[in-house]
């Protein structure tokens, strides 16, 4: 990733990239030569952003692919992914320039105060991939007897039935369309196999909510069994439980598969905890919702707070959506006296173009979305304000508002 910085003279003679990575960006100070100012440095790498803004037109990551904002298509290119991490790296550090900390300062100054301008801290300019409530909590500094009241609240609405079979059918699904998308031809062995496997899952999935005789009707609408001596036997949760874990084990090994597959072991942990609830076919409404029940039961009594699976429902509920939320630039909360507070979350696009800057606002949206649900179902004290910043390559500041929430576009400019 460090090709961008050919010809930056910067790094010092003991610098080691296998070692730092991105932390050179993030503490350039502490990296520099003394022959080399801060000032230089910008001034040398500045135009290194600005050609890989110009060769990521029109491209950014969107639920951890690399999308094509013109047509939405999404895409899997190593290289374009490594010249992603390297402007985005290199992009944080220029927010942290002190031409940029004061156009912030001067853009925010008619919002209401906050007591130090956001994104002057390097930990402020990392990034944040929110996984599980444990991250949501620790980054709202939510206490032990407050997080058990968040798990408290969410857990009956997130574990019904429908959203737990949604979240399942959505991961198979993208699942499915990611390999499809690998354009290995022929399918190797392990694709093939794992191919067949999500089939028989979804098959399952399938019919357990529809009757074979009436496959228009739901099984729960039914109001008496209509089962016969030669219907097939009973099934369990835990035989999906099994196809998991096959499933898991064929696609290990496949690196880009890799945030399915953690999302496929997520779903496992739920999975274990109701193994021996029946899924039956061609059964009354009484009996259909009794399952149902315990399959809400036993996943409410038994996910914990940090659990993953927790979490992927969750997301499901709110967005529709099992992709974890990405925070570019994590900034913080900051008091504002009063009791209230300010969560101010950012971004980095490659230009300012509409679809781009849109797309980008809509992810920061569901980042502070989630943000809100979480601090309000904790009950924390104080009113939340949410702010949004967006940096674009030599884009003009400006304040935009999406669903009552304002979005700052910042140009980074040298």
């Amino acid at each position: 990733m460090w090709h961008l910085l050919h010809g930056v003279k910067s790094l010092p003679k003991k610098y080691n990239p296998a070692r730092h990575r991105n932390a050179f960006f993030y503490h350039y100070s502490e990296e520099l030569d003394d022959e080399l100012q801060p000032s230089k440095w910008y001034e040398r790498a500045y135009p290194k952003l600005v050609k890989s803004a110009h060769i990521l037109k029109n491209v950014d990551r969107i639920d951890g692919r690399l999308t094509n904002i013109e047509d939405c298509s999404t895409f899997i290119d190593d290289q374009i992914d490594q010249e992603m991490q390297t402007f985005k790296s290199l992009a944080r550090a220029f927010i942290g320039a002190p031409s940029l900390q004061q156009a912030l300062r001067k853009a925010t100054s008619s919002a209401p105060a906050i007591p130090n301008a956001c994104f002057g801290k390097p930990n402020e300019r990392e990034s944040l991939t929110l996984n599980s409530l444990t991250k949501v909590c620790d980054f709202l500094n939510v206490s032990a007897q407050q997080r058990k009241s968040v798990r408290l609240r969410i857990c009956p609405q997130v574990t019904q039935h429908h959203i737990w079979r949604g979240v399942l059918e959505e991961i198979l699904n993208n699942l499915k369309s990611e390999m499809g998308a690998l354009h290995c031809h022929p399918l190797t062995a392990r694709l093939q196999m794992g191919d067949q496997i999500i089939s028989s899952c979804v098959c399952f999935l399938a019919e357990s909510a529809y009757s074979s005789s009436e496959s228009d009707s739901p099984s729960w609408m039914r109001l008496a069994s209509t089962r016969v001596a030669d219907s097939p036997p009973s099934r369990k949760w835990g035989d999906i439980l099994e196809m998991f874990d096959d499933l898991i084990k064929c696609l290990r090994p496949e690196k880009r598969l890799t945030d399915h597959v953690t999302k496929l072991e997520a779903m496992r942990e739920g999975l274990y905890q109701i193994k021996e609830v029946l899924v039956e076919r061609d059964i009354g409404y009484r009996e259909a919702r009794h399952q149902e029940r315990l399959v809400q039961k036993k996943l409410t009594q038994t996910l914990g707070h940090s659990s993953k699976c927790l979490f992927t429902l969750l997301l499901y509920y709110l967005y529709g959506s099992v992709r974890d939320v990405e925070v570019e630039v994590c900034g913080g909360v900051y008091g504002r006296g009063s009791g209230s507070f300010c969560l101010c979350i950012g971004k980095v696009l490659t230009s300012d173009g509409e679809k781009m800057l849109w797309n980008g606002i809509k992810q920061l949206d569901r980042a502070l979305g989630l943000f809100k649900f979480v601090w309000e179902s904790a009950g924390m004290k104080g009113m939340l304000e949410l702010q949004g910043h967006v940096w674009c390559m030599r884009a003009e500041e400006r304040t935009l508002t999406y669903r009552g929430n304002v979005f700052f576009v910042h140009g980074i400019k040298f």
